[in-house]
């Protein structure tokens, strides 16, 4: 019997290591560098959303040096941070909570400043020419961008609380 038990292990392993590297392709596709994009779905697909970087090195079988890479850039972007063990010297890396309401906040903050500048652009090329123009409809669509993106996040929450499912 346990060499079933080691067998749907093994299964369920290479399942997990199908999706995440699915997963990372698409994000890799999105634009993420490659081995962030797999170390974030490596940790995502994780049962506590957290792992040391031994643990994505064993799971992606990718060197240290890798893992500290990915590791850097998803801190960066604010996707996840860094964490000790209590009583080790281990870092745990750690998805944050809710990493896509946050994500999408901080795009709602980045859309306000490029509206902006783009309406300085704008002004400054004067409404009567092309290319102003072209700058005004840009800026106006970022606008129109943002008060969908709030919107959404507000239905978001709605969505959430009336089918119980819980804010991480």
């Amino acid at each position: 019997m346990s060499g079933d038990n080691s067998a749907n292990e093994r299964a369920g392993d290479e399942a997990v290591s199908r999706f995440v590297e699915r997963f990372a392709a698409e994000l890799t596709e999105a634009g993420m560098q490659r081995m962030a994009a797999r170390v974030f779905a490596a940790l995502l697909s994780s049962e506590k959303g957290s792992m040391t970087s031994a643990e994505l090195g064993e799971q992606l079988r990718i060197s240290p040096a890798a893992v500290s890479g990915a590791v850097r850039y998803l801190s960066q972007v604010d996707m996840v941070s860094r964490e000790r063990d209590p009583g080790s010297r281990r870092d745990r890396y750690v998805l944050h909570n809710e990493l896509w309401y946050e994500t999408f906040t901080r795009r709602d903050q980045l859309l306000t400043r490029w509206e902006k500048a783009l309406r300085d652009g704008a002004a400054t090329l004067g409404p009567d020419t092309a290319a102003g123009a072209r700058v005004t409809q840009t800026a106006e669509f970022f606008g129109f961008l943002q008060h969908e993106l709030e919107g959404m996040m507000d239905r978001w929450r709605v969505y959430r609380e009336e089918r119980g499912i819980p804010a991480p």
